[in-house]
């Protein structure tokens, strides 16, 4: 840990201001009423308490002790606990008037040296505004807190500001001058869903990774860094999820639990990718199908998208650890003539000028496949390829006579569809059960359901089994 930094109790924050908070420093805490301010301190606090040993104050002009801990209980903070060991002190004071400011302020430094506490909320200072006429007063009242309690006791200090709505502008404005840091919350739409972010306008003496971050407050305050790619220590073979007697299951528990269980057996399923999203986000989203097919000695059908060869689907299906054999007998891979492709078991070269005759050839190379394993299929279809060689129409023509074969059969029909086609999206959402898309904002990774409505989801790269596994956060 930093000396010279305060861990905010939050990862992914802490990951873009180096560590946490300048020590001994005032940070403003703004946002519109229901961003999650309070959620913010009051972990700032807990975490300070019980995970890096220093005792917190917090004072509320607010709401009351009993209200404060009935509301944080359900992010886990047993705020109760913490004040029994003489580790943290909740201070309310609902009614203030001007002339009880300074004895305010003795009772807050008495507290603070009570429990030599390192880290101080006050909330709302909005509130303690209120109660002067001038602006000069208080700006006296912030030297106060930034000399007496920041400076002279060592406690960095976390003061919110409500912000009404429709306005940006921060309090009277002397609070953003005056502060070592300000932070702004917003809760707005993003697709049509709550999306929760976070602006970082001021820290002073920090190198801000990304001045602009997404977060939750499910469960507890988790802001989301831009994505990234995990390293896998030791890489175990996959291991399949059950089916349920009418889906199949998506290969992730995650996955699962936000699909009820999976993708309907006879579907068709699209997933539509977003700008800047690249081949390995959104295979992370898409391979523990295919995964968990083969690994059951289901066959996979795949054309493959613009830019994906049949080199990186051979890559990618190995990453499951199922050996060679079971992939060249239940991988089968359709590609586009190429005079430089290596004949393979598993490769099928079709002409891309024709597409009814192409489609017979690769419906005739999966009903092989289907006879062998007596099982359902799964066919995974980059539409952009198909678009690329056929057109839009005869394109259409092929995915829905694809999507009527995977219903007969009770298969599943995997669509994928990159930027650019959005009268296609149109077409191919009336066609699919399950419409999902994957965006990106502020560099993170972001799942949502069309059909089924969902709410947003960050997406983070789990490998604590030994291979990769998408990670879903609900934004609430």
């Amino acid at each position: 840990m930093n000396n010279n930094r305060v861990p905010t109790g939050i990862d992914g924050l802490d990951k873009i201001i180096e560590g946490g908070f300048p020590k001994n420093s005032l940070i403003i805490i703004a946002g519109n009423p229901g961003t999650g301010k309070t959620v913010l301190s009051a972990q700032f606090l807990y975490r300070g308490a019980v995970n890096y040993g220093e005792n917190g104050v917090y004072v509320s002009f607010a709401e009351n002790r009993e209200t404060f801990y009935k509301n944080m209980r359900p992010f886990g903070f047993d705020f109760e606990k913490l004040e029994e060991e003489n580790k943290f002190r909740f201070l309310s004071l609902l009614t203030v008037k001007e002339k009880a400011i300074s004895s305010i302020l003795k009772i807050v430094l008495r507290e603070i040296s009570q429990i030599n506490a390192k880290r101080l909320v006050i909330d709302s200072f909005s509130a303690v505004a209120q109660a002067f006429m001038e602006p000069h007063d208080v700006r006296i009242l912030i030297h106060t807190v930034l000399g007496r309690i920041v400076q002279q006791m060592g406690c960095t200090t976390l003061m919110i500001v409500e912000v009404p709505y429709g306005e940006n502008k921060i309090g009277l404005g002397i609070e953003e001058f005056l502060a070592d840091g300000v932070i702004h919350l917003r809760v707005r739409r993003l697709e049509e869903r709550l999306f929760r972010d976070m602006s970082i306008r001021k820290m002073r003496g920090t190198e801000v990774r990304e001045d602009e971050i997404g977060f939750t407050i499910k469960d507890e305050f988790k802001a989301f860094a831009p994505f990234e790619t995990k390293k896998i220590g030791k890489r175990e073979k996959f291991k399949p999820l059950p089916d349920l007697p009418e889906k199949f299951s998506t290969g992730s528990r995650e996955l699962d639990g936000l699909l009820d269980g999976g993708y309907p057996r006879g579907s068709t399923v699209l997933l539509e990718i977003g700008r800047d999203i690249s081949a390995l986000q959104y295979h992370l989203i898409l391979l523990p199908t295919p995964w968990n097919f083969l690994a059951k000695g289901a066959g996979v059908v795949v054309i493959p998208s613009s830019g994906i060869d049949h080199n990186i689907v051979w890559k990618r299906s190995a990453e499951s650890g199922l050996p060679k054999e079971i992939l060249n007998r239940h991988l089968r891979v359709c590609i586009f003539r190429s005079p430089a492709t290596k004949k393979e078991p598993y490769i099928l070269e079709i002409e891309g000028k024709n597409a009814d005759e192409d489609y017979q050839k690769c419906l005739k190379f999966a009903m092989a496949l289907y006879e062998e394993t007596s099982q359902p299929l799964l066919y995974v279809i980059g539409v952009d390829s198909l678009l690329a060689h056929y057109g839009t129409n005869d394109t259409l023509k092929v995915l829905n006579s694809s999507a009527t074969l995977t219903r007969e059969y009770k298969g599943l029909l995997f669509l994928l569809l990159k930027p650019g086609y959005p009268r296609v999206s149109e077409i191919l959402n009336a066609i699919a059960e399950i419409h999902l898309k994957i965006i990106q904002r502020h560099g993170a990774l972001l799942l949502y359901g069309l059909k089924p409505r969902t709410h947003l989801h960050f997406v983070e790269m789990d490998v604590t089994r030994g291979y990769p596994q998408p990670k879903l956060t609900p934004i609430f």
